[in-house]
């Protein structure tokens, strides 16, 4: 990255926090083009004119993009933690722009439109939350954007909510795996003092 920047003739001077931030903000933007792929190749079962599927537990199955988009709503948080609000809000508006370009073209709206407004509303609950509660804010703003995304996408792509309990679940599971991630940085920050920006 610093070549690619020093290349181009821009000076960056960047501590620890911003660099794990900029890494936070480039994994938050890889997960959409990960996800479109996702749903369109890789699954257990891809049935004709329908997404990839993945088993996600209780005998329920779920558009394999699942994984990435549960991943992204904690990504986020992170990169308003380390870049702060401003830098969390770009983040959600390019990844909007960017899930609407890499969609395929019968998912480009639904894509779009649930990525915007589920992140958004993440960043509603998340913002009061995180400088007190931090495992609770990437919990409960995890779980509302989970369901808004799925319900969401869900209608406007298939017109249907028949994966939404494994929507629902799947995206869950990625939120519920980074929970003791964001217990060690929890951790680590109050150890050497470091503020949420």
């Amino acid at each position: 990255m610093a070549f690619i920047v020093q290349q181009i003739g821009i000076r960056i001077n960047m501590n620890n926090i911003q660099k794990e931030g900029l890494a936070y903000f480039c994994a938050f933007i890889l997960t959409i083009p990960v996800a479109n792929w996702m749903i369109g190749s890789l699954g257990a079962v891809c049935p004709p004119k329908s997404p990839c599927l993945i088993p996600v537990g209780f005998d329920l199955m779920a558009p394999s993009g699942v994984l990435m988009i549960g991943l992204a709503l904690v990504l986020r948080d992170l990169v308003q933690r380390r870049l702060g609000k401003k830098w969390s809000l770009i983040a959600i508006c390019l990844g909007g722009l960017l899930s609407g370009l890499v969609a395929p073209p019968t998912l480009v709206i639904a894509s779009a439109v649930a990525f915007l407004l589920s992140e958004l509303v993440d960043f509603a609950v998340y913002t009061p939350l995180q400088e007190k509660r931090l495992i609770l804010a990437v919990l409960l703003s995890g779980l509302v954007g989970l369901f808004i995304d799925s319900v969401i996408f869900l209608q406007l792509a298939f017109g249907s909510l028949d994966y939404l309990p494994g929507q629902i679940l799947g995206k869950f599971w990625m939120v519920l795996l980074a929970l003791p991630v964001i217990w060690y940085i929890r951790q680590r920050d109050t150890k050497i003092g470091i503020q949420p920006t």
